[in-house]
């Protein structure tokens, strides 16, 4: 795919050189906190129990277990196994995998599995760790990674902390006082977004969960209000503009909720307030098989994760229809949903993972998902595909000149220091909703690409009162005259599980796995072309639908209507 030129503006730089001056110190800062002297400001009243074990609805394999049983420990797409050696002796092969390992993400399936194996391995690899990494080290001192530590022991560890040795118990309990006053001095250095939430939810239950410092828990509940106060939008969205971060952002919330609560005290306003704004933002991503829609940068995650935590949700509140901070609409009619994106990228450093997918959506029939973006590269062994999966094309919308319509850092010393973060996207997004007796009607058009080539796309979609046809209009509306045609595809990912066949008369049939039939039909030839799905973990094959064109100095217009086939619409 064609790139537009990537100049980050000069706004970054400062930014980029304090990133930059704080890395230099990286060094002389974790030798010093590394000391006998620092660490003894790190002593103080030693806890001896965990108070309360919070829930925590993460899923747990059973084979993820049996795999951690024969050596191989399997983070974020990538295996190593440890052989004849301890795990914390191998290379790891990225960084994600080196942090899931110091977060203890092994943890949660050897207490799922429970057993002396499982619990013999769990005590030999906290024990192992104690001993290389007993005191300050980065990455596995990181404030996020302590606090995903802390969580996985508080949660799953009373299977290896009760009838335990007396000495190696102590040994855990000296360990976790020092991490939870180190993260204490060092929560605010936490990574913008859902790491600083997990750096001060973690902070907030080891107050909790740990019975020597009640104004840690207050330290850290502070923190995590002002963090959710800061990052959670009115319509309960995340300023990331992802499902999936909002889900585990919430995840947190409701254990500091749940912990609170059978330990007998307040849940601070501002938590509760956020908790109920996000549970029905998260009912609004929500596909009929349960999990959650791909949007900028986030993956399905676990319907299973998603169900529990919503059933912990008393309130119960429903999705709307318009989220206008979060800049998505959403259409339903008896079993069909569709998720229409129509907001502009994150701001900063919390478009890191975000995509140039403005004006795409999602159509869901039932549990089936039928129209969807491509996914997200969350795992470290996908990031082969992760500037292909953030473009336009991966998206079910326009794409222009083979060009996406937000410029992405990919490359050089801003990158480096501050991600690949978006620096220019759409920033005119003009939306209507229009509620009539035909059904309802969104229409979206966004600036992405005046600027580099004068052109502005619309997009309008009707969703009928029953759900059985959802009709679309494309528009791509020159704003000045130019030489040269500007060659356009409008791009339709279709989820693998859906099969494709042409139909005599021209359509497009598209059989659902249940046996349920759609056809796409358009104003312009549609042709069927590849593509990938990367909703979870695996990466699968998949179709797409594709009508291409040139615009130059006249608008053009493309109409399309999905419908199921055999009802009235």
């Amino acid at each position: 795919m064609a790139a537009r030129p990537n100049r980050p503006t000069l706004d970054l730089l400062p930014e980029a050189l304090k990133v930059a001056l704080w890395r230099v110190a990286d060094r002389g800062r974790g030798w010093v906190r590394s000391t006998w002297l620092y660490r003894r400001f790190l002593s103080g009243p030693l806890p001896d129990h965990v108070v309360y074990c919070p829930v925590d609805t993460m899923p747990r394999r059973l084979d993820d277990a049996e795999a951690l049983l024969r050596g191989k420990f399997r983070f974020q797409g990538e295996t190593v196994d440890a052989g004849d050696r301890s795990i914390f002796d191998r290379s790891a092969p990225s960084e994600e995998w080196l942090q899931a390992l110091h977060g203890f993400a092994w943890m949660a399936p050897l207490a799922a599995a429970n057993g002396e194996a499982a619990r013999t391995l769990a005590t030999n690899l906290v024990t192992q760790w104690l001993k290389r990494y007993g005191k300050y080290s980065e990455p596995a001192w990181q404030p996020h990674i302590i606090a995903r530590r802390m969580v996985a022991i508080f949660a799953h560890g009373r299977f290896i902390l009760t009838n335990c040795d007396m000495l190696w118990r102590s040994r855990v309990y000296v360990s976790l006082r020092e991490q939870s006053r180190m993260l204490a001095r060092i929560v605010g250095e936490a990574p913008e977004g859902l790491p600083r939430i997990e750096a001060a939810a973690g902070l907030a239950l080891s107050g909790i969960c740990l019975d020597d410092s009640p104004k840690r828990m207050e330290m850290g509940l502070a923190r995590l209000e002002d963090e959710l106060t800061r990052q959670i939008l009115p319509d309960g969205g995340h300023l990331s503009r992802s499902p999936e971060v909002l889900v585990q952002i919430y995840r947190y919330v409701v254990m500091v909720m749940e912990v609170l609560a059978a330990t007998g005290q307040q849940v601070p306003h501002g938590i509760r307030t956020a908790h109920d704004r996000m549970a029905p933002m998260l009912r609004f991503f929500r596909h009929g098989d349960g999990a959650l829609a791909l949007f900028n940068g986030g993956g399905e995650s676990s319907a299973r994760m998603v169900h529990a935590l919503l059933q912990r949700d008393d309130v119960k509140g429903q999705p709307f229809g318009y989220a206008r901070h979060s800049g998505y609409h959403r259409m339903h009619a008896s079993r069909t949903l569709v998720l229409f994106d129509c907001g502009a990228p994150p701001p900063g450093g919390f478009s890191t993972n975000a995509h140039a997918g403005c004006l795409s959506f999602e159509l869901s029939a039932g549990t089936h998902r039928v129209i969807v973006n491509c996914g997200t590269a969350t795992l470290a062994g996908h990031r082969q595909w992760q500037d292909a999966l953030r473009a336009t094309a991966a998206h079910s919308t326009v794409t222009l000149a083979d060009t996406s319509s937000a410029i992405i850092v990919r490359e050089g010393w801003i990158k480096r220091m501050l991600g690949p973060r978006i620096i220019h996207g759409p920033e005119s997004i003009e939306t209507r909703r229009i509620e009539t007796e035909k059904g309802n009607i969104v229409v979206a058009s966004h600036d992405g690409y005046v600027a580099t080539f004068g052109v502005r796309h619309e997009r309008e979609l009707t969703l009928s009162p029953h759900g059985l046809a959802l009709t679309g209009t494309d528009r791509l509306m020159p704003r000045q005259d130019r030489k040269q045609a500007l060659p356009f595809a409008v791009r339709f990912h279709i989820h693998p599980d859906v099969r494709l066949s042409r139909a005599e008369s021209g359509y497009i049939l598209l059989k659902l796995p249940n046996g349920e039939g759609w056809r796409f039909r358009a104003t312009a030839p549609v042709e069927v072309e590849e593509s990938v799905y990367v909703g979870g973990a695996a990466i699968r094959r998949a179709e797409q639908l594709v009508i291409t064109g040139q615009v130059k100095n006249e608008p053009v217009e493309i109409g399309w209507i999905i419908e199921q086939i055999g009802a009235g619409t």
